[in-house]
């Protein structure tokens, strides 16, 4: 399509009626949490998503809580708690499964073992997860860095997905934050530190790549999903930029980056992100000092609010994205 597409979004609470080519995909994240106990509540939100019209999920992060141990079964439980679902669902790593392993109440593990066993148990094929799959571009090889990053498109819309997790991204600032709590060694934080500068770089690129391929293929709209809440700066704080703060240093290359690609790209982009646990859409960039208006953010439902969000995609309207909250009634 060679239609410009205005800037501008929609957050309804009804369907709207669709075109043609128009599609929905879901969102979820954040839970089942066993410290709230999300369990009781989880079977009708896989019967809602499962039973719904939706082509595909995504599910942002965090497939526990982060005051429990990081042992294997929770990796295998979280791959049956997908094999639920009727349709694709796309895994996206959370901070809890891998980054804060570390933490004595988390069973002290060591966060880059965790994370080699999450790419080789939790992305063990090229394609989705789910009853029905489908076939993803991965930036990495099988059971290699950066497998999890994934890509692929659906109509006119682009998917991009992010291994950026919270707490701030696996960057360790100091002495004290790497032994607070924690079981690590001073090495381990070191070779944490240098983990989060290759990961970082590789988000970075994997970010390029898609824009580019998105803008070859004349799409309507691009959206990128990773688990952690970047810390915008909160407009409704006045001259405080929360987006400064140390605890999200480690985002800051990365948004930056963000804000360049979509100020260069003509259709909408959709930033979807969990960490925070309540839903939220608003339009959090300004670059430098202007409304970017073909970006909008969505922040998922998470535990103990166990929802998730139907997004109708409508590529011949100019807004795109139809974002809508699914509450499940238990």
């Amino acid at each position: 399509m060679n239609k410009r597409v205005i800037a501008g979004f929609v957050f309804s609470l009804c369907a709207a009626a669709a075109p043609a080519q128009s599609f929905s995909f879901g969102l979820w994240g954040d839970m089942p949490y066993k410290k709230a106990g999300d369990a009781a509540g989880m079977p009708a939100l896989l019967r809602s998503i499962s039973g719904s019209d939706i082509a595909f999920s995504i599910y942002n992060g965090d497939i526990k809580d982060g005051s429990s141990a990081c042992s294997d079964e929770v990796y295998t439980q979280a791959l049956q708690m997908f094999g639920q679902i009727r349709q694709p669902v796309v895994y996206v790593p959370g901070d809890n499964e891998w980054t804060d392993c570390h933490r004595t109440n988390n069973g002290g593990f060591d966060p880059l073992e965790r994370l080699a066993h999450l790419r080789r148990v939790m992305i063990p094929s090229t394609r989705s997860l789910g009853q029905r799959q489908m076939e993803l571009t991965r930036q990495g090889q099988l059971g290699e860095k950066f497998v999890e990053n994934a890509r692929f498109q659906h109509r006119d819309i682009t998917f991009l997905t992010f291994n950026i997790p919270g707490s701030n991204n696996n960057l360790v600032l100091d002495e004290y934050e790497c032994s607070d709590k924690s079981a690590r060694s001073p090495r381990q934080c070191e070779l944490a530190n240098a983990e989060y500068v290759e990961r970082d770089a590789a988000n970075i690129t994997w970010l390029r790549e898609g824009f580019a391929k998105a803008s070859a293929m004349k799409s309507r709209g691009i959206v990128v999903v990773m688990q952690a809440d970047p810390g915008f700066d909160l407009p409704e704080t006045g001259s405080d930029d929360e987006s400064q703060a140390k605890g999200v240093s480690a985002y800051r290359r990365f948004v930056d980056a963000l804000v360049t690609e979509t100020q260069y790209f003509d259709g909408q982009v959709l930033l979807v992100h969990g960490d925070t646990h309540f839903f939220k859409v608003d339009k959090p960039l300004y670059s430098p000092a202007k409304l970017l208006p073909n970006l909008t953010r969505v922040q998922t439902f998470g535990s103990p609010s166990i929802h998730w969000v139907r997004v109708v995609v409508q590529p011949k309207t100019r807004h795109v994205f139809n974002i809508q909250p699914v509450i499940v009634k238990q």
